[in-house]
């Protein structure tokens, strides 16, 4: 039988576009469908305009520190209109970027929400397309909690379009990155800041030390963290602000802003897999094996909707692999071991490879370095912002496992020094690379000393 196309691709995100883009150069029909604008989650309201919001709230950090260096009749002052309109107007240039970069590799693209009729025919508004095989790359969304007054908070999708001026007290909800990257946002821009976890700190999964660091360098930049509390309703002022939000302890307290960031969900409802026996997760996500490869014969899935590592690079990296294999006769699978990430809050977190908790679980004996101190821009300008390192090492191998930092620039080190895991480089290796002087990256090369074990406990050693 005749397809309208050999591969036809549902979500124009980073996943999406770079398989129908590299299937494309395998000199196959292809076709996409996006139901709002190209580009996904990182490009329309992810990574890219929070990092562009980040960099607008640490000029106000750079400000104080300014003094300490000789700078008098500094009175800044902020616009969140401009900076919000701004980073708006580089989501538009990035979107037409993103679909220049479609036409140009041949891939048509329909605009309009994907649902599936049967294994090989998709309906996209008032059209309808045939295809070999599909992927499915739709993303996820936020997870919005189901308690009374949830209709007068925002999401991270709202946060980037917030009604000028920004408003003078917010809260977020959630202690996962986008949380804490929010919070440094906000707080940064001059809003009073609340962050409500349920647990006793924020980042669960990261580092514990790294986490203990996190945490505490929120509270040292003013910003308050509600450890161990669950809002349960949430109150207006006549429909709108001020809102009073309830907590489970009995306690209340007030906000001109709630936004909530407790986790995000796949994006696998409405498009008709249950038509096309695309089995689902426990937790609603796509189920594929180490080729992407879904329960359904012609179908594979990519990116966030699969919740394996939900990280633009590794999509990319999944997209990539799939139109290889299945397309370029070069059957590869995306590796997802070592893969090193960020978050972007202030001071921001970096990593790669094994905690030292995971580490210790799975490898046995681990040598561990570490440092804290303040960086040299800090000694004249006297803030109280530090930078932690660590170095995870196995110790039958000597190779460094594990990599974390919380500072400025960490990603930018983090970066580099993931090829270095990825290569299985040895402690003895970053002992025996010269530092660059004076800069906070030699410390990762000049830390000589591993930490003392713990002596052992009595019900240990027995």
């Amino acid at each position: 039988m005749a397809y309208d196309y050999d591969l036809f691709v549902i979500g124009a995100g980073s996943g999406g576009v770079r398989a129908s883009r590299i299937s494309a150069t395998y000199g196959i029909k292809v076709g996409i469908c996006e139901d709002f604008r190209v580009g996904g989650t990182c490009v329309i309201r992810g990574c890219v305009p929070k990092k562009l919001m980040v960099y607008g709230s640490k000029f106000a950090h750079a400000f104080e520190d300014a003094a300490g260096y000789g700078w008098s009749g500094l009175e800044p002052k902020h616009s969140w209109a401009t900076l919000r309109d701004n980073v708006g107007k580089e989501v538009d240039r990035l979107n037409g970027i993103y679909l220049r970069l479609l036409k140009d590799s041949g891939v048509t693209v329909y605009m309009g929400r994907g649902r599936f009729m049967d294994r090989h025919t998709l309906e996209i508004g008032n059209e309808t397309i045939t295809a070999a095989k599909f992927l499915i790359a739709t993303g996820g969304r936020p997870e919005m909690p189901d308690i009374p007054g949830r209709e007068f908070a925002i999401s991270s999708n709202e946060a980037f379009h917030i009604d000028d001026p920004l408003p003078k007290r917010i809260t977020v909800v959630g202690g996962g990155y986008i949380a804490v990257e929010f919070a440094g946002i906000f707080n940064g821009l001059g809003s009073k800041v609340d962050v409500v976890i349920r647990r006793d700190r924020v980042l669960r999964g990261f580092d514990e030390e790294c986490r203990d660091f996190v945490h505490k360098s929120l509270q040292d930049s003013g910003i308050n963290v509600r450890s161990d509390t669950e809002v349960v309703r949430i109150e207006a002022t006549n429909g709108k602000a001020p809102y009073r939000l309830h907590t489970k302890k009995g306690e209340s307290f007030e906000t001109d802003l709630v936004m909530y960031a407790t986790g995000r969900v796949a994006n696998t409802q409405g498009i008709g897999l249950e038509k096309v026996g695309v089995q689902l997760d426990k937790k609603g996500a796509i189920a594929v094996d180490e080729w992407s490869k879904t329960t359904a014969p012609n179908m594979w899935a990519v990116g966030d909707v699969t919740d394996r590592l939900n990280l633009t690079p590794v999509a990319i990296m999944e997209g990539h692999a799939f139109a290889d294999t299945e397309f370029g006769g070069k059957p590869r699978k995306g590796d997802h071991r070592n893969v090193p990430s960020a978050v972007f809050c202030q001071p921001e977190l970096a990593t790669v490879g094994l905690t030292e908790e995971e580490a210790r679980r799975t490898l046995g004996e681990v040598r561990i370095f570490a440092t804290h101190f303040a960086p040299m821009k800090s000694t004249i300008s006297h803030n109280k912002q530090r930078i932690f390192m660590k170095l995870v090492v196995e110790a039958a191998t000597d190779k460094v496992v594990g990599v974390h930092m919380v500072g400025d620039d960490a990603a930018e080190l983090i970066q580099g020094l993931a090829v270095a895991v990825k290569a299985g480089a040895t402690k003895a290796q970053f002992d025996s690379t010269v530092g660059i002087h004076p800069t906070a990256g030699e410390e990762f090369v000049t830390m000589r000393n591993a930490r003392p074990e713990p002596a052992p406990t009595k019900a240990a050693a027995e």
